[in-house]
């Protein structure tokens, strides 16, 4: 029986109906937004917000005719939970505010956050205006709260979204159209330019331009240019650029330059190119000035590559990371208002692709090594403290020092137009090429269609599992009985790479394997808690709302049962399988065992949540955020027994964050995280053989693989569905102490 226990009746039908969206969850998991439709049909009471007429009957019965018609425009989208969650969630943060804000001031709130790059706190503000508005029937917040969320999730690559929001701002343009149509058809032009469709966002940025502020047209103006480029019209991308007036702003004029340095090599004309951006290396824009010479130097390397001087492009590169490395992580909504959209992981990219150009396997490795721990970088932000050095690269040498004789390290990169990987032993480092181009977009095709059969159990998935190992393990050249640490990248993040077949067989038959969202993290895991003391702490069937999640009974079972091979071992169940114990007692546990309901925040994953037990009647979710603010040094491993507790958010570059990176950063040595919903029984069966395997000595590694194989042996469970969703992540090394 699968870890789903049956949705209600109401739930099932608004399913197939395409009203609701099921949340990554704990196999178990009932849809978070259930109440979402009645608590917006019913509002919460709130106090009305002043309207021009507010004093008279009429307009009172006007106010309640616009609610009407705006949640009537809220059941017209094709993605309705989307708007009719964000209106419960906002109501459900207004009633808990201690001082309640005019909605307005929640819409400055959520542009503000947005800014920081705070995305889910800005989606949280402008729900809070999003439930005043509908509260009150203010058509004129109606559309500033679309578009400020829309902003919110445009900046935070959640393209579809974005664009869902930005067609509702529309519809409500307000007291001054301005402040709400320029900004919403701007975003729409973002999103067809993020997506390569060009002529579209030429057009939408025409329009936006039309209906803009004066303050605000320049942006729209520097992303039409940035579209021309991208779009090839070259004399009219030189045109616009031409009319725009100098901003006031140093970081603005720096922008607008690295622009004109696009232009200049679009049009053929890499000297001039090189000329402005070394001027700009020079003299960057004041305040940032790390930060704008790091582009500047990224813009020397293209320049330089385009005159042919590749060694130049490499050198000039590696001194854009290095710079990069000292203006930390910083969130520039710059790059968005202007419609550049530049990501240091494309830096990262092109230094990888350079170097391996120039057959410096070594040099490529550690350059692909240093940009994973920039993603965790990254994603933080400033928002959480890491504990140790952990976002520190290890160099190849470093690491092959560290590894034992039978160990070996494959790490993978998947660049836009092709997969790299290099396969590291004590005896050096050596890049795989492989036969086919393997493009990032054809692997996010692969992994999914892969992951899809799994999920659905169709008969042909061993035939994929050898046609998928053929492509990505074959090149390798990697012998039988070898332990393997593999370090995904992008979409390989969601593959399980045990359930690849190689020489008809299964990988995690042929090999011991753990994987690594960095070998530089992983090893000094592994160097730092060789072992751990026999002590469990356990935490099952959290007593979570019925609207929310639904009890997970087989959890309970599972930990009743694999705390037999720990006497002595902490329980929690039910209520008191809360978040509180767990703040308390999980930084002095070398063993966590959690099985609950987990859901991913794919806006921000510093949100994504493990859903404990409620407290005080309100929940009380213990989030990513909060995690990685833990000291978690003290525990060797931890099993998140939770549906999809493996996923975070994958975007064109590496993961960026989910619990595995929290629960590593926080100082956790060893995990376990499921990748897709997870069978009770097969579950029950892998847990308890793991720790019985830990419990009589054996090494972490090992006791995963004989875990795995336990489910495989019987015939009934034999199908990878059963047997391969949960990962072996960080410390593969690792052993119990009697």
């Amino acid at each position: 029986m699968l870890r789903h226990p049956s949705t209600s009746a109401v739930a099932s039908a608004l399913l197939l109906a395409g009203l609701l969206i099921a949340p990554a969850a704990r196999a178990g998991c009932a849809p978070v937004a259930l109440a979402a439709a009645a608590q917006v049909a019913t509002p919460v009471a709130a106090p009305v917000q002043p309207t021009p007429a507010a004093d008279t009957a009429t307009a009172q019965e006007a106010v309640a005719a616009e609610a009407r018609s705006a949640l009537a425009a809220l059941a017209r989208i094709e993605d309705a939970d989307t708007a009719l969650a964000m209106a419960a969630e906002g109501a459900a943060l207004y009633e808990r505010d201690a001082v309640k804000l005019d909605g307005y001031a929640y819409c400055s709130q959520a542009v503000e956050l947005a800014e920081k790059g705070e995305f889910r706190e800005s989606t949280r503000a402008a729900s809070k205006a999003l439930h005043v508005a509908l509260q009150t029937g203010n058509t004129d917040l109606l559309g500033k709260a679309y578009r400020d969320l829309a902003i919110a999730f445009s900046y935070g690559g959640q393209l579809t979204r974005a664009e869902q929001f930005a067609h509702l701002a529309l519809k409500y343009p307000g007291q001054d159209p301005t402040q709400v149509n320029g900004p919403a058809r701007k975003i729409l032009g973002d999103v067809r330019t993020r997506q390569k469709r060009y002529d579209e966002a030429i057009a939408l940025y025409e329009q936006a331009a039309q209906e803009s502020s004066e303050r605000f047209r320049p942006l729209v103006q520097a992303s039409l240019a940035n579209a021309l480029i991208l779009a090839g019209d070259l004399p009219r991308a030189r045109r616009t650029l031409e009319a725009i007036p100098t901003p006031a702003g140093a970081r603005q004029r720096a922008q607008l330059e690295r622009t004109r340095g696009r232009l200049l090599l679009a049009e053929g004309k890499p000297a001039e190119a090189l000329q402005l951006y070394r001027a700009l290396a020079q003299a960057p824009a004041e305040g940032d000035e790390t930060f704008y010479r790091a582009w500047a130097l990224d813009g020397i390397s293209k320049s330089e590559a385009a005159l042919g001087n590749q060694a130049a492009a490499a050198a000039a590169l590696d001194e854009a990371l290095d710079t990069f490395e000292r203006a930390r992580a910083q969130f520039r909504s710059d790059e968005f208002k202007m419609g550049l959209f530049s990501d240091l992981q494309s830096v990262f990219e092109r230094a990888i692709a350079l170097h391996g150009q120039l057959g410096e396997a070594e040099r490529a490795f550690d350059i692909s090594e240093r940009s994973r721990a920039r993603a965790l970088l990254d994603a933080v932000a400033g928002r959480a403290e890491l504990k140790g050095d952990t976002g520190a690269a290890l160099d190849a040498r470093q690491l092959q020092a560290m590894l034992a004789a039978d160990e070996a390290v494959v790490a993978y990169h998947s660049l836009p137009d092709r997969l790299v990987a290099w396969v590291l032993t004590r005896d050096g480092v050596r890049e795989v090429r492989f036969p086919a181009a393997l493009a990032r977009a054809d692997l996010n095709r692969l992994v999914d269609a892969y992951r899809d059969a799994l999920i659905k159990l169709n008969p042909r998935a061993p035939e994929v599992s050898a046609q998928i190992g053929a492509l990505l393990l074959a090149p390798l050249g990697v012998e039988p009985g070898r332990r393997l640490i593999i370090v995904p990248h992008g979409p390989l993040h969601y593959l399980p790479f045990q359930a690849l077949r190689l020489d008809d067989q299964y990988l995690i038959q042929r090999n011991p394997l753990a994987i690594a969202p960095s070998i530089s993290i992983a090893a000094r895991l592994a160097r730092r808690t060789p072992s751990a003391p026999r002590r469990l702490l356990a935490f099952g069937n959290p007593t979570i709302s019925p609207d929310v999640a639904d009890p997970l009974p087989g959890a309970e079972r599972e930990v009743r049962e694999l705390a037999q091979q720990f006497p002595g071992a902490r329980l929690y169940f039910n209520a008191d399988a809360n978040k509180t114990n767990f703040l308390a007692a999980a930084p002095g546990a070398p063993l966590v065992h959690v099985a609950a309901h987990a859901t991913a925040d794919s806006l921000d994953p510093l949100h994504s949540k493990v859903l404990l037990a409620d407290e005080d009647g309100k929940p009380n979710y213990l989030e990513a955020r909060e995690v990685i603010g833990m000291d978690l040094s003290g525990v060797a491993l931890l099993a998140l027994s939770a549906c999809e507790s493996g996923l975070g958010r994958v975007d064109d570059g590496d993961e960026v964050l989910g619990f595995t990176r929290s629960f590593l950063s926080a100082g956790t040595s060893s995990l376990l995280v499921s990748l897709w919903p997870v069978s009770d029984a097969a579950t029950e069966k892998l847990m308890t053989t793991l720790y019985a395997d830990l419990a009589q000595g054996r090494e972490l590694q090992d006791a995963m693989r004989d875990a795995q194989l336990a489910v495989m042996a019987d015939p009934q469970t034999a199908h990878p569905y059963y047997w391969a969703p949960f990962n072996l992540i960080g410390n593969w090394r690792l052993k119990v102490t009697p």
